[in-house]
């Protein structure tokens, strides 16, 4: 099964909680996601109502479906505990956090579920600190092999 990373996240942003939220979708949705068709590029979670939505993820169409086939950037509510929820809004209050998705993954019951990430942006400098953090990582594990 897929499983399927937004990298880049944790280039422009310091995560500080990390949450799992089951997600509302269509059949035609979840194949897709099972092939490993979806993109992180832009989406962005909100609270709405006291709701967790995602937005701009874009699930491909389904090769197989027909005209039941489903919108590839349609907003798609999270399902995640009202205390959490509370919780998130409180942290969200608060100048320089944003909600994060992190991955789209499946359980063994083969339910979607996706880690959203509370985070703090990172400036300029924060980059290219991980950025030579990485480098040192890789070259250290080069030389153990």
């Amino acid at each position: 099964m897929a499983e399927l990373k937004n990298r880049q996240v944790y280039h422009e942003y310091f995560i500080d909680a990390k949450y799992e939220a089951g997600m509302v979708l269509l059949g035609t949705e979840v194949k897709s996601l099972r092939e490993g068709k979806a993109s992180f590029n832009d989406s962005y979670c909100l609270i709405h109502k006291h709701e967790v939505w995602i937005k701009s993820l874009h699930i491909a169409m389904y090769s197989h479906g027909t005209v039941n086939n489903h919108d590839p950037l349609r907003d798609r509510k999270l399902l995640l505990e009202k205390r959490e929820i509370r919780k998130i809004e409180a942290k969200l209050k608060e100048k320089g956090y944003t909600l994060v998705p992190l991955r789209i993954f499946f359980t063994e019951k083969g339910l979607a579920k996706m880690e959203i990430g509370l985070a703090k942006g990172k400036k300029l400098h924060d980059k290219r600190e991980s950025i030579r953090q990485r480098d040192v990582e890789r070259d250290m594990k080069r030389y153990i092999k």
